[in-house]
């Protein structure tokens, strides 16, 4: 579309070059065709002699007869430039019809408030188009389109796609459009005359696209190179587009008060009395001591270690003089979906932003702010993107020691990954949870409430902002799958247990240990009889 509309700018120009082509060439002309009456010098007949009369005649009759000539010649090639101009310009004008929704900008220079007009209007329809002030309904989670952060120094950009796969199917819907309208406008170029060529041209179809390429420079624009098929075997036709961006536009400019926005963090558990301290040590520095704007919902099913947690939590708030939390305890089989349902509805106070959290995950005071920028009530729910930690022991199996925690936590394609599967972690205020009509219960165990959430905000005019975060970390644990889970259950279970080990390459590692020893062996025996 910006490049119809950078075409339809370009047609006043194109215009305007013509006319001066033209007013260049008659002057030419007249250089070179204007006679040399007043340089050279004529035989004129000496004043006394008799026929000086007659000869000024025929000297007269001479140049009028070369002016005459000079401007049929000119008006000929004036009439010739006008029927020449004129076709341009009926060219051009069935060019621009083909674009029904173009800006309506005029050829001239005659109305320049109108075509400035219209442009805004234009640069305010992408600003619409682009979810800046309003959600638009969405079919899938994978339809979202991921944002990138970023800070000074670094871009925590996330790789898109379903997870990890080496080629996208199905194709995200923000993506496929814009191949869909390259390749139309392919089509169109191609089948358009060429006005050389007298036999019937071919007419060509999508499916004679064979492949294409394209790269995006985010301050200049996406470069298109298209490959057709040819008229014969190994001949093809390729096509090079260019979509070209228009400038930075100013938005909104506003101030943003989170002095008063509390973050109810909710946290369904069952046993784990162990990983809830260590929860409660981030919770305590990060949420009580940094933010201090937090309330912690604790959701406990049964009745075995609980004594052991709600220890940890009077005991936290006794020496952090910490009172905003909340302990509910249900006697039922463990169902995260339906823990956080009960936290977020217990909720009696003023609307607030619900963090749903787990407690194996580390977050910091950043992470916090983040939260509340990017929840809006009645128009943006947050679903970050965490960093999801390998295993410690494999990472640092070469060192002498495991480093601490907070060492642990560096974004590096050697200790995790973008958890970008999961979207467990959540920002959202409870108005908007209630009004999407919470989790569904019916889902038990492990797995698949949160992707139903999300998927029923997806489905709504609300935002979701999808983004990495770095400061938002899954704590490596051992996975247990129950055999009682469900076979899709079990499935997205065993996929996140084996995804959390290791990379690639460490895991390929272990994999050649053998190998490697025997190689390495082998390399000591050889040294030694050297």
């Amino acid at each position: 579309m910006m490049l119809r509309r950078g075409f339809i700018l370009f047609l006043p120009r194109l215009v305007g070059l013509l006319v001066v082509s033209c007013c260049s060439m008659s002057i030419v002309y007249m250089l070179a065709c204007t006679p040399k009456g007043d340089n050279q010098q004529f035989a004129l007949p000496r004043v006394h002699s008799p026929t000086v009369k007659e000869g000024y005649e025929v000297i007269l009759q001479e140049q009028e007869e070369q002016h005459r000539n000079y401007i049929i010649s000119l008006k000929k090639q004036i009439a010739q430039l006008k029927v020449e101009l004129q076709g341009r310009t009926e060219q051009l004008k069935s060019m621009q019809n083909q674009y029904p929704d173009s800006l309506d900008i005029q050829l001239g220079h005659s109305k320049p408030e109108k075509a400035q007009a219209n442009l805004l209007a234009f640069l305010r329809s992408q600003v619409d188009k682009a979810e800046v002030h309003s959600g638009v309904k969405l079919s899938t989670e994978y339809a979202a389109v991921p944002f990138e952060s970023f800070t000074l120094q670094k871009v925590y950009q996330l790789e898109t796609g379903l997870t990890r796969h080496p080629e996208e199917k199905p194709i995200r819907k923000d993506k496929r459009d814009e191949l869909i309208e390259v390749i139309e406008l392919a089509v169109g170029s191609l089948n358009k005359p060429d006005g050389i060529s007298k036999a019937k041209p071919r007419v060509y179809t999508a499916s004679d696209f064979v492949e294409g390429i394209y790269r995006t420079e985010k301050n200049k624009g996406t470069l298109y190179e298209l490959t057709f098929k040819g008229d014969a075997k190994h001949q093809f036709k390729k096509i090079v587009l260019f979509r070209p961006f228009g400038p930075v536009m100013k938005v909104k400019n506003e101030n943003v008060n989170m002095a008063d926005t509390l973050i109810n963090v909710i946290v369904p558990l069952a046993k784990r009395a162990s990983k809830f301290r260590q929860f409660m040590q981030n919770f305590r520095e990060m949420g009580i001591q940094q933010d201090g704007r937090i309330h912690l919902t604790v959701v406990y099913f049964g009745k075995e270690q609980m004594n052991e947690v709600k220890s940890i939590l009077e005991n936290t708030s006794k020496s952090a003089n910490f009172k905003n939390f909340t302990f509910i305890q249900l006697n039922e089989e463990f169902s995260r979906g339906k823990g956080l349902d009960v936290g977020a509805r217990f909720w009696k106070g003023n609307n607030v932003v619900l963090f749903f959290c787990d407690v194996d995950i580390y977050f910091t005071a950043e992470f916090l702010n983040s939260c509340r920028l990017n929840a809006q009530p009645g128009k943006k729910v947050f679903y970050p993107v965490l960093f999801s930690q390998y295993n410690p022991s494999i990472i640092y199996g070469h060192h002498d020691s495991i480093p601490s925690l907070e060492q642990q936590l560096t974004i590096k394609k050697e200790t995790g990954f973008w958890r970008d599967f999961g979207f467990g972690m959540t920002c959202q205020y409870r108005s908007d949870f209630i009004n999407i009509g919470g989790f569904d219960l019916d889902i038990k165990g492990w797995g698949g409430e949160d992707v139903h959430l999300y998927r029923k905000y997806l489905h709504s005019n609300l935002m979701v902002i999808r983004t990495p975060v770095r400061g938002l970390f899954h704590l490596w644990h051992e996975k247990q799958c129950l055999d009682e889970l469900t076979p899709e259950q079990y499935k997205m279970c065993m996929q996140s247990k084996a995804m959390n080990e290791a990379s690639h390459d460490q895991l390929g590692m272990l994999v050649f240990k053998q190998e490697i020893e025997t190689h390495l062996h082998r390399q000591k025996l050889s040294n030694k009889k050297t």
